[in-house]
């Protein structure tokens, strides 16, 4: 991995003098990489990249930009380029001299600029917008502009402040695609905030996940996904069944855990304690099967279905199991088991690698 282009050392911000919205953070943001900050709303990540930004002082701790602290610089001397939410974009300004304003400010040449400014523009796909108004544009076009100007004076840091969530699905979508291209064409190292968890999967190269103004687990979107460390992350990370029992017994990265009609299922130790510890499992929908064949699952229980849902793809069912424990589970469309239907009695079962037994808070 390259070397660090951002790092945050024990940064902390409170905004009473009490509550403290960003709690000793620390951080490594590696040069050419697309780190995202995901987190609910006040979980920290937006002051985080505010603080980032210069937009917010942190009140502890100390933020390096390149080996250089920044904590008192003004945004405009950070040379970080900036994608805001609402696209910030100059109405009375055409398309040109919005773009243009970063360059302007640091007094670049007037023939510089244009060039600039062209090359920014093609790079979005706007070539031959210069003139337009932004009310004259549509919302991804608008969004496109943003992502220019932020990136038309080359800086090696850009921040983006949940830039797609006033856009429709498809939309959004299509502007993952090209921000995320971009981020691979130029090398630039981009820090992206979202709430959207489909969104931060999807682009990022490491995703940070906020709660509470701490981050519960810094890690590749599959891991995140696949191996989340505590019950907050298993939970806040894609769709998700949470099966609460006590760990009966323990055996290095295994254990056995009594759920509460009193069935025994094994599971990964992911941070499940000594036995008689309270535990949440955990088991993506996709993990569980219907009618497993012998030997292919681990766990297996009698199950009745308490809904259908078509959702092209997949079916979507719901099931109750081991007593009133509800579990949803994902069917490929191409399954011989779409005939499946509400009130049927069917068979379940999954393996023991695919449930995680995580902590829960006390």
């Amino acid at each position: 991995m390259s070397k660090p282009i951002v790092q945050l050392k024990g940064v902390q911000k409170t905004y009473d003098g009490e509550n403290l919205v960003v709690k000793d953070l620390n951080l490594d943001i590696y040069e050419g990489e697309f780190l995202t900050m995901l987190g609910p709303s006040g979980s920290g990540k937006t002051t985080t990249l505010m603080m980032l930004a210069g937009f917010e002082t942190a009140t502890h701790g100390e933020i390096f930009l390149e080996g250089k602290p920044i904590n008192r610089l003004a945004p405009e001397a950070r040379n970080i380029g900036m994608v805001f939410q609402s696209y910030a974009l100059f109405p009375h300004m055409t398309v040109a001299e919005n773009v243009a304003f970063p360059l302007s400010v640091r007094r670049i040449r007037r023939s510089d600029i244009d060039a600039q400014v062209t090359k920014a523009l093609a790079m979005v796909g706007l070539k031959g917008y210069n003139e337009r108004r932004p009310a004259q544009l549509s919302g991804g076009q608008q969004q496109r502009v943003a992502v220019a100007r932020a990136l038309v004076f080359e800086p090696k840091l850009v921040l983006m402040d949940e830039p797609l969530s006033a856009l429709d699905k498809q939309l959004r979508e299509q502007m993952q695609y090209e921000i995320k291209q971009l981020h691979k064409r130029l090398g630039v190292t981009v820090v992206y905030v979202t709430h959207d968890q489909a969104e931060a999967l999807t682009m990022s190269d490491r995703v940070a996940v906020f709660d509470a103004g701490v981050i519960q687990q810094l890690d590749t979107p599959e891991r995140l996904y696949e191996h989340p460390d505590n019950a907050f992350v298993a939970s806040f990370i894609g769709e998700n069944n949470k099966l609460a029992g006590t760990v009966d017994s323990t055996d290095g990265a295994w254990c056995k855990v009594r759920l509460a009609n009193g069935s025994q299922v094994g599971a990964k130790a992911v941070g499940a304690a000594s036995a008689g510890s309270r535990t949440m499992l955990s088991l993506r929908p996709e993990r569980v099967i219907i009618k497993p064949a012998d030997g292919r699952c681990d766990i297996t229980a009698d199950a009745c279905v308490k809904d259908v849902t078509y959702l092209g793809d997949h079916l979507r069912l719901r099931v109750i199991a081991f007593g009133n424990q509800e579990i949803v589970m994902k069917l490929p469309n191409a399954s011989r088991e779409r005939s499946v239907a509400e009130g049927d009695s069917i068979r379940i079962g999954w393996r023991a690698e695919d449930c995680h037994a995580l902590d829960v808070p006390a």
